[in-house]
């Protein structure tokens, strides 16, 4: 891997090449993107079957696109009871950790006749979509529909492309079921976002959708923003490993690598301290590169996407970590903790040499669903918040109202909205 010197020009180079991978870069991909939407916000079930047709090459119909009972248990009989057994156990991870983060409406009233308060509603109808193209994904399964359900969410569904012959991959069908789908539908790409945002003859439309997806799906959330609400518009993973001399080299090389292997366009850094500590994690990486599976993807990734950064101090690498914002940070120094408190920006953050990233990947309980290229600066990861909305609470009785009535009447008639000023001074009218 390239060991690089990390100064302010190094560190705004990285930066400006990160930048690259975000899905708003690809402008190319945004019209073909829009007349999918079109087509399918226009002719609906005819459009969805024809691009499925098309991109899939299978023949689904009204009668075939949702999954059902049948084939939810044919997909039991195909999974593996060890991996089910896994599943379970990670969902009760993910469930209680997401219960944790359940708010609950309150109110809060005075003697004067005023009450305030939030009022927390689950949202009624919701879109997961998950990919199924170069690969299955059961654990983003789990993460996106669990803190739905924790939520309370009235009705969860989930779109999902199926092969050519129209088959959903059992082990996403059996975590679909486990964790709590309502409906699964055998659609995928930007036709699945539209059909979810507009609605067709056979699939709901909804009032948010979440999950991960390749350009496309990206592009057309991003599109059918306002429409529908959405989480967000992921970019590829990434992850940044903050390390001192103490770091096992090969342990931070092999985690380097578990996001690299994602795709060529994932992004895997190494800042750290030790001059010492960066040539052992290259020579590991190197030697990790040649036995994987996926060497091809992970070497182009790290040709593209890869840095070793040796910084003067740990306050200089800090600042850097901060700087790009990772959707994965893992501190691997002497003292984690403290590091972990001048941490600012990450999308979730790993504490200590055995709190390895793919732990939150599968099975520690919170989400793996993240900010990306630097967003976690302002975006949180996905949570039971981002299925409920709140309403304000607002209670004046007409005591409370006359103490302050003047006051708003002065206010709303220096911003010259004398209807609003109105609005109130008629309940204080002679004889009101």
């Amino acid at each position: 891997m390239r060991i690089v010197k990390l100064t302010k020009e190094t560190t705004r180079n990285i930066l400006e090449n990160m930048l690259k991978r975000s899905p708003s870069q690809y402008g190319e991909y945004e019209s073909r993107v829009q007349d999918i939407i079109t087509q399918v916000k226009e002719k609906k079930d005819e459009a969805v079957f024809s691009y499925t047709k098309q991109f899939d090459k299978a023949d689904i119909n009204a009668s075939n696109i949702r999954v059902t009972p049948e084939e939810i248990k044919e997909a039991y009989k195909e999974v593996d009871t060890a991996l089910l057994d896994v599943i379970k156990k990670a969902l009760i991870n993910i469930k209680d950790y997401h219960a944790l983060q359940k708010q609950n409406s309150w109110f809060n009233s005075t003697n004067k006749g005023t009450m305030l308060g939030q009022k927390i509603t689950p949202l009624a109808k919701v879109g997961v979509y998950v990919p199924g193209g170069k690969a299955a994904y059961p654990s983003s399964v789990l993460m996106n529909i669990m803190p739905a359900k924790v939520a309370g969410v009235g009705k969860i569904i989930m779109t999902t492309p199926c092969n050519a012959e129209g088959k959903v991959n059992p082990v996403v069908l059996v975590a679909a079921h486990e964790a709590g789908a309502d409906e699964v539908y055998k659609v995928g790409g930007a036709q699945a976002i539209a059909a979810l945002a507009f609605g067709t003859e056979s699939i709901p439309k909804v009032d948010k959708i979440v999950g991960p997806g390749n350009i496309y799906v990206a592009l057309a959330k991003k599109a059918v923003y306002g429409h529908v609400s959405i989480d967000s518009v992921a970019g590829p993973s990434e992850i940044l490993v903050l390390a001192d001399e103490t770091a096992n080299p090969r342990y931070v090389a092999a985690d380097m690598l578990s996001q690299a292997e994602h795709d060529e366009l994932a992004s895997a850094i190494l800042i750290t301290t030790s001059e010492t500590l960066a040539s052992k994690v290259s020579d590991e990486v190197d030697g990790f590169v040649k036995t994987l599976e996926r060497k091809e993807i992970i070497q182009k990734s790290l040709d593209n996407f890869g840095y070793i950064l040796i910084a003067d101090n740990l306050d200089e690498a800090i600042e850097t970590a901060n700087e790009i914002a990772s959707e994965h940070l893992e501190i691997v120094t002497s003292n984690p903790f403290e590091v972990m408190t001048k941490i600012q920006n990450a999308g979730a953050i790993f504490i200590g040499e055995y709190s390895c990233e793919p732990l939150g990947d599968y099975f520690a309980g919170p989400n793996h669903i993240l900010p990306t290229n630097g967003t976690a600066k302002f975006f949180s990861p996905l949570s039971v918040d981002d299925f409920v909305k709140k309403s304000s609470i607002i209670y004046y009785s007409r005591e409370a109202l006359s103490e302050v009535h003047t006051d708003i009447e002065q206010f709303a008639k220096s911003e010259r909205l004398t209807a609003h000023a109105n609005s109130i001074a008629v309940r204080f009218e002679k004889g009101e």
